[in-house]
């Protein structure tokens, strides 16, 4: 495929890549993509045809709700045959919930969808989001022999191209905002942009792109700590319309022994709240019933989360509780990789 006949779509749905200063009054504002070569002239260096998409309100990344996640999906839908590749421009404190979310409403997912943004703004000298976002350009655009390299949802940042849902925000000061623990890069970019082939999920068989539109957000995360008090987990385990609950413990799924503790996560259980366990970790693995103190919760009935990340356990909730699954159908999804988000 020619540079020329390949077609590029951004979304830009807000954070801080897409700002620069306002000259009337000196501050920090939203620029106006459709006008992108002229903010980013090193963009009119591609042959590509690259068009633009901005939220007609943009939205901080704190403020994503699922429906935003919803409403990508249906925007990739809509373009999916007009575009080669697709690249997300949005604010990096809910970016890896974003592209984890992505990666399951879009099943069969045949071309890239390329997450990118900035720890500065893209208006600022010393700003990170050019190199992001050129790279991200070309990284969407990137084929070998005719084929999309990368046709999946991915996060590039700081030179690194991660799966999407197996990367996590570790860092607020520095450009290498994002880390992916359990799973290597994709790609590496220097003088040239190194693609990781063998880490890369290409489909066995290719299928039409089958879009979903249904999240259930009634979802939430308990943190265990020492010294957490029954009131605590009290009042998660009894939020009203709870379905599914992501339970982050100790290494590689340990928790209190109490008795009063396990019976409130039962409790939760036997009322048909989905209970999933994740490690606190960075990296590392949940492995229920390696040590008694597992075991508690594996008998409980709390589903072993394995090395998915706090941010996909809650997406992949999301998702499956979304699609009316029975609980048991949910049980054998989470214990499976749907999108390459856990070691199976």
């Amino acid at each position: 495929m020619s540079q020329e006949s390949t077609s590029i779509l951004i979304i830009y749905t807000g954070g801080t890549i897409g700002m620069v200063n306002d000259p009337k009054t000196g501050s920090l504002a939203p620029f106006d993509f459709g006008h992108m070569r002229k903010q980013v002239p090193e963009v009119n260096n591609f042959a590509f045809n690259i068009e633009t998409i901005t939220f007609k309100k943009v939205v901080d990344s704190s403020n994503i709700t699922p429906e935003i996640w919803i409403h990508l999906a249906e925007l990739i839908e809509k373009n999916y045959h007009k575009y080669d590749g697709f690249v997300i421009l949005h604010g990096t404190d809910t970016m890896a919930y974003s592209a984890a979310a992505l990666s399951f409403l879009l099943e069969n997912l045949g071309k890239p969808v390329v997450f990118t943004g900035s720890q500065l703004p893209i208006g600022t000298l010393r700003t990170d989001g050019k190199e992001n976002f050129i790279s991200a350009i070309e990284i969407a655009a990137a084929t070998k022999d005719g084929q999309p390299i990368v046709p999946e949802v991915s996060v590039f940042f700081e030179n690194m191209l991660y799966r999407g849902n197996r990367t996590t925000k570790h860092n607020a000061d520095y450009f290498d905002a994002f880390r992916s623990y359990n799973y290597p890069e994709l790609a590496k970019a220097g003088i040239d942009i190194s693609y990781n082939y063998s880490a890369i999920c290409y489909p066995v068989i290719k299928k039409d792109i089958k879009v979903y539109n249904k999240l259930d957000p009634n979802v939430a995360i308990l943190q265990i700590f020492p010294g957490i008090q029954p009131s605590v987990v009290d009042a998660i385990v009894n939020i009203k319309g709870l379905k599914g609950l992501v339970l982050e413990t100790y290494g590689s799924g340990n928790a209190p022994t109490l008795d009063w503790f396990t019976e409130k996560i039962k409790y939760a259980i036997d009322r048909g709240v989905v209970v999933l366990s994740v490690t606190q970790c960075n990296a590392g693995s949940v492995n229920m019933g390696k040590y008694a103190t597992s075991l508690g919760l594996l008998n409980a009935g709390v589903i072993n989360g394995k090395n998915i990340t706090t941010e996909t356990a809650v997406a992949k909730l999301m998702f499956l509780l979304g699609q009316k699954y029975n609980k048991e159908q949910i049980k054998e999804y989470l214990l499976k990789s749907l999108r390459g988000e856990i070691n199976a």
